[in-house]
């Protein structure tokens, strides 16, 4: 469903009254409280629970008890928690942009399977046992297959609807083969199981590092674009009379959208509906301009991330649920509302 909202998007280009934005930089400065305290419960929260003074101490007086240890070793987990929840939230707000699709999420491109598909190749045909190893061969996968997709989507003659359907058909072949290979080889099935449902647990402070130069040079291409991304949402023809060049700004979307997505994904695998959910429900109350969608999608999706990460490790203590496992769950609820309720509006 390919959605063109040409008059609301007019409105919002307009420069919105000092009031409006004042009310949105206040939503940004809780946005940022809700992130840190969720941050702040990701590292007290687990099989061992630890007060806020442990979780204090632990980060700005180390001494070496076992709270200390807890608070070192959650911190990894919730950093890389706060860079991918950032990342899949960048990313599904450039790529609803891209396709005029609000409904879009990053694995619409293919990104999310090119990724797993290395992933599984490496550990079957290549012998890669590491997670940093899966990370680049995660990465590199979905680099060929977000260059694959504006290849067969028309390259610079490139349109919504053709990258949405290259995406698609591409996604479907490498699912299959995917399956193919697990099939038939147990160990790679074993070593894939917690990577292909997504999950956090086994972040580090090399899998940070591996991945955040790439994380911030998608962060910041992403956030160059908002502006030319909002010309081009309002359709072709619109773009072009604004002076829009969308064979450069749909490349670099695409571009954006892959190094964020890959990245993310080679970090802690597939992790489904954070990049669909946060965009699309901070659409609502930002309304279409991606000046203000990206910066609260960027805060707004860590802490559904977080916050689900959080809950698998509460509902089934002593052991937890992978947070790709949590997502998928509130996700799919969730996406069958925005559905009807968009249905129901354009009755």
């Amino acid at each position: 469903m390919l959605v063109d909202s040409v008059p609301e998007q007019r409105a919002e280009t307009a420069p919105a009254p000092p009031a409006r934005k004042a009310v949105r930089s206040v939503g940004l400065l809780l946005a940022v409280a809700v992130l840190a305290l969720v941050a702040v419960a990701s590292i007290a929260v687990g099989a061992k629970e630890l007060s806020v003074a442990q979780v204090w101490h632990g980060l700005f007086a180390d001494s070496g008890t076992y709270a200390d240890v807890v608070v070192d070793e959650r911190l990894s987990r919730t950093v890389l928690g706060l860079l991918v929840g950032a990342a899949l939230g960048l990313s599904g707000a450039v790529l609803q942009a891209l396709t005029r699709n609000p409904l879009a999420d990053p694995g619409l491109l293919g990104i999310n399977a090119g990724a797993s598909a290395a992933v599984v190749t490496a550990i079957t045909f290549l012998g890669v046992t590491s997670l940093s190893g899966y990370v680049w061969f995660a990465f590199l996968g979905a680099a060929a297959v977000g260059a694959l997709v504006w290849f067969l989507g028309g390259s610079r003659g490139a349109t919504p609807v053709r990258l949405a359907l290259a995406g698609t058909a591409i996604s479907a072949a490498l699912y299959g083969y995917l399956q193919a290979v697990m099939i038939m080889d147990d160990a790679a099935l074993a070593r894939m199981r917690f990577w292909t449902v997504g999950s956090l647990s086994s972040a580090t402070d090399g899998t940070i590092r591996q991945v955040l130069p790439f994380l911030a040079a998608g962060t910041v291409l992403a956030l160059a674009l908002a502006r030319p991304l909002n010309a081009v949402e309002m359709g072709d023809d619109t773009a072009r009379a604004l002076g829009a060049n969308l064979d450069r700004t749909r490349a670099l979307a695409m571009l954006a959208a892959t190094v964020l997505c890959g990245a993310a994904t080679a970090a802690c695998g597939p992790i489904v509906f954070v990049g669909l959910m946060v965009p699309h429900i901070v659409r609502s109350f930002t309304g279409p301009d991606l000046r203000w969608i990206m910066p609260y999608a960027a805060l707004l999706s860590p802490v559904l991330l977080l916050g689900s990460d959080v809950l698998g490790r509460v509902v089934a203590r002593p052991s937890e649920v992978q947070v790709g496992i949590v997502t998928a769950i509130i996700g799919g609820p969730v996406f069958i509302f925005l559905v009807r309720r968009r249905r129901t509006a354009q009755l």
